[in-house]
């Protein structure tokens, strides 16, 4: 994407709409540039009539004037900058909303494959770049650039030859400015993948914290964090230099414009084509002129960081679904619940080989059936694949003789509920967790899926009870409890179709009977396709499928595999000895 196309993408999308507060701040810049420049002219008369003429009737109008002409410039100033920064305000919000709302959005695969500290780098890093150039670069672009159109006209009034050698020096500054900014660029885009490292480093200390400390490994995190660091101020070191190089170059040329000035000046003065009240004026105008020279020559750098911030930003704010949401398919007309697998095969994107292959398997409406494996066999991917989590590579998945593919995928996940190993839950209430299955969900019904669930028990010991925050993931519950917690969320969606993985992995002995039995009230006359390694959870299943490999190598009862499956004979024997 060019940056011509960057910019109409930014206009189109975020600033269009405050076209018509845009358009004010403009006509206030108008009127900065236009009491600027009085300033500068004011000066003409003010030294002819006071200080050489002596006329003393322009004694308090002058310096009036020039009040004014000051009150008048700070004031369309402060109207300006406003109405800019509210924009400001409002790109910002769109811009981390449409973020959001694109991660929100994407497919579950497609957020695997993406690294959580860049999005929050991206959040933190390039939308400021990108609010300060609808900020700072607008404001910069209109003002600056209408002040020095009003300055130089001020300087060709009072003499057109010094004009002119005043301006050959604007050039000069533009192209050392559109060097650095050039520059600046690259630097900024190092800079924001080294914050992303940091930032990622960072929410791994936060989940990993208790296996730090166990192992002591403190010191090597501390050499971790510091080489991060590191690298990160090495990048805004480069950033802070490449700016800085701009005061220097910029004085340089500044130093040799006001030298050439008073040097040529001091020629015309001396051969009488120059009066010394005009030369003030001149003077006047083109110090104030070195502001907006200064800004607009520097402005490229501002433009070329929000570029780059736009260019890594877009991309994901233009995140396509794998998964095609098929808002217009049919609607998941439940009678039995029956789910088939039709040779299905599967492979993740970031590898080569298959992970399923060939993969064929009913479960009958309202039956229990479970799937068991070692680790990476399959297990969680097949029961993946029937939410939609992932895309198959070939074959079909039926839910009562309707292809998943041809619904309205909303339809699909309203009759599914999950109940997954790795347990989310959310920083807010347990009332709350429990009411995300269903938001219509009356105070009645949340507590008859707590109570079926087993929660009572460590709920009405809480202080606040259900209105108990819990922290971030549920930080201040147990294992136990988080598991039961998210069993009594799937009990409240109340769907046809249950996924259950290792849905008990994290409970004793005993809150295990206590949640088994929840678990078959629950599954009671719903389709159930559970994981587990714990083989008693599952012995009285309709059926059991063995993965090995991502195959089906065996299936049928729990007495049916002791007998002929070495492979589900092997698993339910170590577990004996286990126990």
């Amino acid at each position: 994407m060019s940056n011509i196309e960057i910019l109409k993408r930014l206009y189109n999308g975020y600033t269009k709409k405050f076209i018509y507060k845009i358009i004010l701040s403009v006509f206030f810049s108008l009127i900065v540039a236009g009491s600027t420049s009085a300033i500068a002219w004011l000066l003409d008369p003010a030294i002819k009539k006071l200080f050489i003429e002596k006329d003393q009737t322009l004694i308090f109008i002058i310096p009036a004037a020039i009040v004014f002409a000051f009150a008048l410039k700070g004031g369309s100033l402060y109207f300006a900058k406003t109405i800019l920064i509210t924009v400001a305000e409002e790109v910002t919000k769109k811009i981390q909303f449409d973020i959001m709302k694109s991660v929100i959005k994407a497919d579950t695969e497609t957020v695997d494959k993406k690294h959580s500290g860049k999005f929050i780098s991206h959040l933190t890093f390039d939308v400021p770049m990108i609010t300060k150039l609808v900020s700072t670069g607008i404001l910069s672009i209109f003002k600056d650039t209408f002040t020095l159109l009003g300055l130089v006209g001020v300087m060709f009034y009072q003499n057109w030859r010094l004009a002119l050698f005043a301006l050959i020096m604007i050039p000069l500054a533009s192209f050392a400015a559109r060097s650095l900014g050039k520059r600046l660029g690259k630097v900024s885009t190092e800079a924001q993948e080294k914050s992303g490292v940091l930032t990622a480093y960072l929410l791994e200390i936060f989940k990993n914290h208790k296996i730090i400390k166990i192992f002591q490994k403190e010191n090597y995190e501390f050499n971790r964090a510091e080489n991060f660091i590191d690298k990160l101020k090495e990048k805004k070191r480069k950033i802070q230099f490449v700016v800085v190089r701009a005061s220097p170059i910029m004085e340089t040329l500044t130093g040799i414009m006001i030298a050439g000035l008073i040097f040529y000046s001091g020629k015309l003065i001396a051969e009488n084509t120059l009066d010394i009240n005009n030369f003030f004026s001149f003077l006047a105008a083109m110090m104030l002129a070195y502001q907006p020279v200064r800004s607009l020559a520097t402005l490229n750098m501002a433009i070329s960081q929000g570029l780059s911030g736009a260019k890594r930003l877009l991309p994901i704010i233009d995140m396509k679904n794998k998964i095609n949401q098929n808002e217009s398919g049919e609607k998941l007309n439940l009678s039995k619940g029956e789910i088939e697998f039709k040779n299905i095969e599967f492979k993740y994107d970031s590898e080569e080989q298959k992970v399923l292959k060939s993969i064929n398997f009913k479960i009958n409406g309202g039956k229990m059936v479970a799937l068991v494996g070692h680790s990476g066999a399959g297990k969680s991917t097949i029961l993946n694949l029937i939410p939609r989590f992932y895309d198959r590579l070939s074959g079909d998945i039926l839910i009562d003789n309707q292809s998943i593919y041809n619904l309205e995928l909303k339809s699909l996940r309203s009759n599914i509920s999950l109940v997954n190993q790795e347990i989310t839950l959310f920083d807010d209430t347990i009332k709350n967790n429990i009411k995300y299955a269903n938001f219509d969900a009356s105070d009645h019904e949340i507590l008859e899926a707590a109570k079926l669930s087993y929660c009572n028990d460590f709920i009405e010991k809480l202080p606040n009870k259900f209105d108990t925050f819990i922290g971030e993931n549920g930080f201040r519950l147990s294992g136990g409890e988080k598991q039961r917690l998210s069993i009594a969320r799937a009990l409240l969606k109340k769907s046809k179709i249950i996924l259950l993985d290792e849905a008990t992995s994290s409970l004793d002995a005993e809150t295990e009977t206590k949640i088994q039995e929840a678990i078959n009230y629950l599954t009671k006359d719903r389709t159930t396709l559970v994981i587990a390694h714990r083989l008693s959870t599952i012995i009285n299943s309709e059926k059991i499928f063995v993965v090995d490999n991502g195959q089906i190598v065996s299936e049928g009862s729990h007495d049916y595999l002791i007998k002929n499956s070495d492979v589900y004979k092997n698993y339910y024997e170590k577990q004996i000895k286990k126990g």
